[in-house]
This record gives structure tokens, sequence and C-alpha cells, in this order.
């Protein structure tokens, strides 16, 4: 097919380049500026690529430019495209629009471009904007990279609130999504993707402030999730029902909801085989882990904020240098009270032989409970705690019991109650035995019933008679669990 007539020098160049894949160089390795020798017009572009060019047996036709000022708008939507299109140092004047189209590998590598809207885009090969600046919105729901994402060094910027630097719904990417390095001010919107090679962003800056930085909320990720190795977050990242196959990572990460009062991770219903959260600094904003499930978590005390949610979240291993003490802190720091985070702890200290650590995880669980309840009900579980450790901790009981029994024993000793009959025979009367009658609650030894303590020792008697009664049913109660609630 011969070439069209009108075509510029510059443009008969990319025609006749076509047939074996040449690559058309104009300039230097920067995007230009508005050029007569360096402008090709983008419907020359378009049809190349939807079969007005000739092609050549024993080579591989292709679009190659190099540091050509693109004007008009590369327009694809529709079009089944069998050939390569790769555009290097070249700045494109309207975004490309490529919606519901077919195609082989896209490169839109260290260009200078508006935007791009690929919604519904099928590419067998790669798709890819590494290094470009794009000053709008990159538009990809639902589409299909079978080759691949690449965003690595890009900058992306979308200045308008109610749209984002990068959007896309139910898209689904193989051999992975790579945005490492990548600036992108707007919002990343993933919700729904599937990255079936992993999911990269090591080192990249996500900047939304006040609102979602990213969101990949029901994102499935196979292979890894890698928000980490200076990747940054100026906004929220929520992972809401998530699921990664593999690792999550937030090593060495920073994430500011940039407002204390938002979450600057949004991850509860989250499912993971393994969430590293080894940030470089402590969260800035609140943290949710709600209803989430997670193999192994690794974490470190220094980067928890003020608030976390952890209500629901099963793990079976903890890793990092958290102890007891600090795991304590860690489960209190929900705003509300819940029993689970407690048990869930309790239950991985049980299981993995530290029993003596669980008791104290019930422990504390059970005190933290008592702000919840009423006067009465805060003051029976104050007696519980000191008593006998709501059960956990009987032996308290037991030395209660033997500091009072020495009380009354000192008492009774230097003060005798006297007989209540005298013309009847009384057993003999023992300080020790008179005071372990008075506490147990049954009349054990017949001295109870037998002596009546005078004066001010009747007090002391009273007080003895009460706390039998109160260390009973407190040991009771306790030991049973009747106040623990299930």
């Amino acid at each position: 097919m011969s070439e069209p007539p009108g075509l510029t020098p510059a443009e008969r160049r990319v025609w006749h380049a076509f047939p074996t894949g040449a690559e058309v160089v104009f300039g230097d390795d920067r995007p230009p500026g508005p050029d007569p020798d360096r402008t090709v017009r983008a419907h020359v572009i378009n049809q190349l690529l939807l079969g007005g060019g000739e092609t050549r047996d024993g080579f591989v036709a292709a679009v190659r430019i190099r540091g050509a000022y693109v004007i008009g708008q590369i327009e694809l939507s529709g079009g089944v495209v069998r050939h390569e299109l790769r555009l290097r140092f070249c700045r494109l004047v309207e975004p490309p629009f490529i919606t519901n189209c077919r195609t082989s590998t896209l490169r839109f590598t260290d260009c200078l471009l508006p935007g791009l809207d690929a919604g519904g885009l099928h590419a067998d090969g790669t798709l890819s904007l590494s290094r470009s600046v794009v000053e709008g919105e990159i538009r990809l729901p639902r589409a299909q990279l079978l080759g691949g994402f690449r965003l690595n060094d890009a900058v992306v910027t979308e200045t308008e609130p109610e749209r984002w630097a990068l959007f896309s719904g139910g898209m689904t990417v193989e051999n992975g999504f790579f945005a490492r390095h990548a600036t992108l001010t707007g919002g990343v919107r993933l919700v729904g993707a599937r990255m079936n090679g992993g999911l990269f962003m090591e080192g990249s800056t996500l900047s939304n402030p006040g609102r979602i930085a990213l969101d990949g909320e029901n994102m499935v990720v196979q292979d890894a999730a890698e928000l980490s190795r200076g990747f940054s977050a100026e906004g929220t990242v929520r992972l809401r029902n998530a699921r990664i196959n593999g690792t999550l990572s937030f090593d060495a990460a920073v994430l500011d909801s940039t407002d204390p009062g938002r979450l600057a991770l949004h991850g509860s219903h989250m499912t993971a085989d393994e969430l590293l959260m080894n940030l470089a600094e402590p969260i800035k904003g609140r943290l949710s882990l709600s209803y989430s499930r997670i193999d192994v978590l690794m974490d470190r005390p220094r980067i928890w904020p003020e608030e976390i949610y952890l209500d629901g979240l099963v793990y079976q291993t903890l890793r990092g240098p958290a102890t007891p003490k600090d795991r304590l802190s860690w489960v209190s720091r929900d705003p509300q009270f819940h029993l689970q985070p407690y048990e869930q702890l309790a239950a991985w200290y049980h299981g993995i032989g530290h029993d003596d650590v669980a008791r104290k995880v019930q422990l504390a669980k059970l005190r933290a409970r008592r702000r919840r309840l009423g006067p009465v009900g805060r003051a029976w579980n104050i007696v519980l705690d000191w008593t006998v450790g709501f059960g956990y901790r009987p032996w308290l009981a037991f030395a209660w019991f033997a500091a009072l029994v020495g009380v009354g024993t000192t008492v009774f000793s230097a003060v005798h109650p006297h007989p209540i009959k005298d013309d009847v025979e009384l057993p003999h009367f023992h300080a020790l035995v008179y005071s372990l009658d008075l506490l147990i609650p049954l009349d054990s030894f017949g001295l109870q019933s037998s002596y009546d303590a005078v004066g001010w020792t009747r007090w002391v008697a009273y007080t003895l008679i009460t706390a039998g009664w109160v260390l009973a049913t407190a040991l009771i109660a306790g030991v049973t669990r009747v106040l623990r609630p299930e």
C-alpha cells in the first residue's frame, strides 16, 4: 500500500520505517516542543496501527518513534491492533484514547502526555508508561494487561478532586504491576483489581491528603504486594477485603493519613499469608485490621499509632520484638473495648506454651472490661480482681485467708471472747481455731457458737465473718468463671 498524500517529511519517515519496525529518531532524549521537523500527526500513527500500512516478510512491523511532537489524538478505540506502538521521549498534545481495544504492546516511555484513557483495553503485551510525565488521569477500568503494567519512575499528577491519578476498577494484570519509584498525586484506585503477577510499588510516593491515597478494596494479589522500601502514602491506604496470596510488606514505608482522625491504613476484612509492618516511622493516623485473617504478622511496637482496631483479627503467628507488655498495650489501644483481641492473644500465647502470659492477658481483658460496668458491677469486679484474680490467681484467696487468720489469732489471743452460756460445758477456747471458725462460712469447729467477742473485738469478728463469705463467693465465682463473658 502506497503512502497517503499530504504526509510531511517527518511523517514520511515514520510511514516508511513501519514495515521493518525500525525506530525513527527525531531528536535528543527529552520530549520536544512544537517543531515542524519533529511533528507527527496522530492520525498517521492510527492508520499504521489499524492496518493502513504495508508489512514486509521477514520483519515485524511496528511504530517506533523517538523524540517526536505528536499532535492530534491517538485514537484506537474498538480496534484490533496487531503491531507494537513504542513512543520514547515524545510529547503528546492530546491524551491517547484506546478504550475497548485489543492490542499488542503499548509503550509510552520517557514521554510527556496529558492523560491516557484505556478503559476496557485488552493488551496481549505490556502497557508501559515508565519514566513518563502524565499531567492528567490514567484510566484503566476493566483493562486486561496480559504482559503486565509498567509505571516505574513515572510522575502522574491529577489536580481535580473528583478524579484519580490512576483510575481502574476490575482490572486484570498478568506478569506484574510495577510502579517503582513513581510519584502519583491524586490517588490510585485499584478496586477489584487482580494482580496475578504481584504488586510492586517500592519507593513510590502517593499523595492525596485528607482523602484516599491508595484504594485497593476487594483487590486480589498473587505472589506479593510490596508497598515498601521507601513507599510513602499521604492519605488513607484502603485495603478493605483485599486478598494477598503471599506477602503484604510495608517494610521501611511511611503511612500518614494527614488527619489524626482518619485511618492511615484501612485493612479490615483482609486476608494475607504474611503481613510485614516494619515501617520507617510510626503510623500517623489510625490503623484498622478488624476481622482480617493473617497467617504471619510481623510488627514493631514503635510503629503503632494511638488508635488500633483489632476486633475480629485472627492470626496464626506473631513475630517481632514485642514483649508481652507491648502486646497488652497493642490490644488495649482500641477506643472501644472488645473481648476478641484479648482472647486471640491469650490463645496464641497458650498455643506456644506461655500459659503464664496467657493468664495475664485474660486478667488484662477482665480489668479492661471494668470500665463498661455499672457501679455495682465495677465494685464486684474489683473484689474478684483483688481476692482471686478472677480465678486466674486463686492463691490470692489463700493469701488473704492466711493474713486474716493471723490478724484474728493475734486479736483474740490478747482479748479472749466471753462464753455465751456459763452453765454449759464449753469446748476449750483457742484463738487460731476461733478465727478459722469465723472465716469459714460454716460453724466447723463449734467455737463461733460457743464464744462471743467483746468490745472493739466484736468488729474484728464481724469483719472476719464478712471477709469469709466474700472470699468463698469470689473463689467460687472466679474459678468456675461465673462472671466470665463467653
